[in-house]
């Protein structure tokens, strides 16, 4: 069970928590929140995350890029389980998710949803699986921008209003942002082993020192992006309590010497996203209740 978990990689949920979050938050500014579909939603994306994770696993396991890589054991590329054990499990939360997803069609009647989930795990898949992973191609963290940002926050704020909402769009790229920066200081890390294994990601492409950069604006952004919705929503001003530890991370993570540093910065943003979310939320829920 251990192992399965580590596989897992419970750092990264908060990425798909705080998505719904959001979603949820702005969909309560527009009709009363149906909390059965923020629960459906959740579970999409809880799992979707986890599917994500055991497949890059296999993927990168499987084409020899974590042989050395620095940081935990994968499953896959450290010999930790076999190859379709992990390639299963990742099939199998994909199906519940696709399961939990098919539930808000069915209660929503909206049978769009059914194109945009096979999108959603056809792009998941194709992230460092297949031959020519868009991962390795340095799109990595665009895609992650999209999915992670726009269509959960959207997704989740749609299901409920069942129109376009243009605050849950401008709350998608703060979320967006976040989920980026993950990926990308996660990248950094990697930077050396992943040119090895001919990784090209965004970070290996254009060098330490510019990732870090951009890393800094992404972390930074949504604090920026928020500051509109004070008028909509006063409360969310406390979210601005958050910079302090961003500032904090942002100082970890330009001050690295070794990878245990970078790591730490991954785990404290994947944290801050959820934590922004969280009183984003609180802020926005008070001016309905």
């Amino acid at each position: 069970m251990k192992i399965w978990l580590r596989g897992a990689r419970l750092r990264t949920l908060p990425l798909a928590i705080a998505p719904v979050l959001m979603g949820a938050g702005t969909a309560s500014l527009v009709v009363d929140l149906k909390l059965h579909l923020v629960l459906l939603a959740l579970g999409v994306a809880l799992f979707l995350q986890i599917a994500v994770n055991y497949a890059n696993d296999y993927s990168d396991g499987i084409k020899g890029t974590d042989d050395n890589r620095v940081g935990p054991k994968r499953l896959t590329g450290g010999g930790l389980a076999k190859p379709k054990a992990v390639l299963a499990a990742a099939f199998i939360c994909f199906a519940v998710a696709g399961i939990f997803g098919l539930i808000i069609t069915l209660l929503t009647s909206q049978w769009w949803f059914i194109a945009v989930g096979a999108v959603c795990i056809i792009a998941a898949w194709f992230y460092t699986g297949g031959k020519k992973p868009y991962g390795y191609a340095g799109l990595g963290e665009l895609v992650v921008f999209i999915f992670f940002g726009l269509v959960a926050v959207v997704g989740t704020d749609y299901i409920q209003v069942l129109d376009w909402n243009p605050l849950a769009i401008y709350a998608g790229i703060m979320s967006g942002c976040f989920a980026t920066a993950v990926l990308l200081i996660n990248n950094i890390r990697d930077i050396e082993t992943d040119l090895k294994s001919d990784k090209r990601t965004l970070a290996a492409r254009i060098g330490r020192k510019p990732a870090l950069f951009i890393f800094s604006l992404l972390v930074i952004a949504p604090f920026v992006l928020l500051v509109p919705f004070w008028l909509v929503a006063p409360a969310t001003f406390l979210t601005n309590l958050l910079v302090i530890p961003a500032i904090i991370i942002l100082i970890i993570a330009n001050t690295a010497k070794d990878a245990k540093s970078l790591i730490l910065a991954l785990s404290l943003t994947s944290i801050l996203s959820l934590a922004f979310a969280s009183l984003f939320c609180w802020g926005v829920l008070t001016v309905t209740f």
